[in-house]
């Protein structure tokens, strides 16, 4: 029987035609989609005009899937992931499912493709030959020793954030790095009102403390100087 794999397919974060050539043919050619929304998957799905069994997988029941995964493809599946948006494993769920199948020796891909914290940091203006990517920093537990240790960290900061904790962290950012540190915030990154603002860390403050805050949003922090 010949070995199955697991393809690591990118989706658009917002701007549906940045799904790649590659990509709508490896979905084509998979025996199933791995969703971590199957909605979100499958009106995408709809979009490209395919047709595929939509399999569950997100943070909330990955665990209980992985041994009837690692089954189907050792039966010689081919499974695609796809999250709701972006490159699986980045903030999102697929890391523990690529480590299995690395230690069951089934082959896994990973095609290229959107992910929101490369155009946001590139964009930035701040120092992209070194920078650390850090997610979604803890929301409770850990979240100040987080932030502490980054005040000496010197390579370029990149977090994701949500509306509703974008002003709080960026004032606890400028507690732990000061005020005056330089930093831009990307929101709706593809989309009609993508919008990116440069400045630093007191005048994003302000910025949003008078502006509605709408969207999904990437922040690049400069690092140490």
């Amino acid at each position: 029987m010949q070995a199955g794999k697991l393809i690591l397919i990118p989706t658009p974060i917002g701007n549906l035609e940045d799904i790649t050539l590659r990509a709508i043919r490896m979905l084509k050619e998979a025996d199933a989609v791995l969703a971590e929304d199957t909605r979100v998957t499958g009106k995408l799905l709809h979009h490209l005009g395919i047709s595929k069994p939509l399999w569950s997988y997100h943070a909330h029941n990955e665990h209980k899937q992985i041994a009837h995964l690692i089954s189907e493809l050792n039966q010689g599946k081919m499974l695609a992931l796809a999250s709701d948006a972006g490159t699986p494993a980045i903030s999102d769920p697929g890391f523990l499912l690529v480590r299995e199948c690395l230690k069951a020796g089934i082959k896994v891909e990973c095609l290229p493709g959107p992910t929101a914290f490369v155009p946001a940091l590139v964009k930035s203006g701040l120092p992209s030959d070194s920078f650390s990517f850090l997610g979604f920093l803890p929301e409770k537990k850990g979240r100040q020793t987080a932030l502490q240790a980054l005040a000496l960290e010197k390579r370029t900061l990149v977090f994701y954030e949500s509306p509703h904790r974008i002003l709080k962290t960026l004032q606890q950012l400028s507690e732990v790095l000061g005020l005056d540190r330089r930093c831009s915030v990307s929101r709706e990154l593809t989309k009609l009102y993508e919008e990116t603002i440069n400045g630093t860390l007191q005048e994003l403050i302000l910025h949003f403390e008078t502006h509605p805050i709408k969207g999904e949003f990437v922040l690049v922090v400069e690092g140490k100087v």
